[in-house]
């Protein structure tokens, strides 16, 4: 049951989203646009009442219940961003509007943008395993918790990788080639 809420969430996700793009640029509706994308925390709200439901009625934590913390970490932290970059996509391509922001290619702007992005994961995976500490509270010490445990070192690799990648824009920056500038 956890796995398929899970994907009715993500598919809801995109639902909504388009209902929302749809608002906004055809219908020329940008409050009722707002409205409905302010409604997409409550997939995530509704995926955690109901795993806490399940744990809550005997069901033993599992890589499932592991995974709705972890969508529901990774909705939070980049789900904005995501609704944004596709919002200036469909403008751009659909409705006239400017093109889309690319970030910065070379040496220390290229490194400033992987540190955000690198802070944005690493800002999912801390909730993630934020939730997931909650969860194994919840269970207690009587309950099976060895694959909760199992998704947070799972989270603690996420932030490692991403560390790693703005480290090494930082430490070996990519530099623009002679001869390939925009003139």
């Amino acid at each position: 049951m956890i796995v398929a809420l899970i994907i009715a969430c993500e598919v809801g996700f995109w639902v909504l989203l388009a209902a929302g793009l749809a608002l906004r640029y055809p219908a020329r509706k940008p409050k009722a646009s707002v409205v409905v994308l302010l409604c997409e925390p409550l997939l995530e709200l509704v995926l955690l009442v109901v795993t806490a439901i399940d744990l809550k009625h005997g069901a033993e934590p599992d890589w499932k219940h592991g995974l709705a913390a972890v969508y529901i970490g990774f909705s939070v932290a980049l789900g904005h961003q995501t609704i944004s970059w596709v919002d200036a996509r469909v403008a751009h391509r659909f409705f006239g509007g400017p093109p889309p922001v690319r970030p910065p290619k070379y040496g220390m702007a290229r490194a400033a943008h992987e540190w955000k992005t690198a802070a944005r994961w690493v800002l999912a995976a801390v909730i993630a395993m934020a939730l997931l500490q909650g969860a194994i509270w919840y269970v207690g010490d009587d309950g099976e918790v060895g694959s909760l445990r199992a998704w947070q070192t799972k989270m603690l690799f996420a932030i490692g990788v991403n560390v790693v990648i703005a480290l090494s824009y930082t430490l070996w920056p990519k530099r623009e080639r002679a001869g390939s500038a925009v003139r």
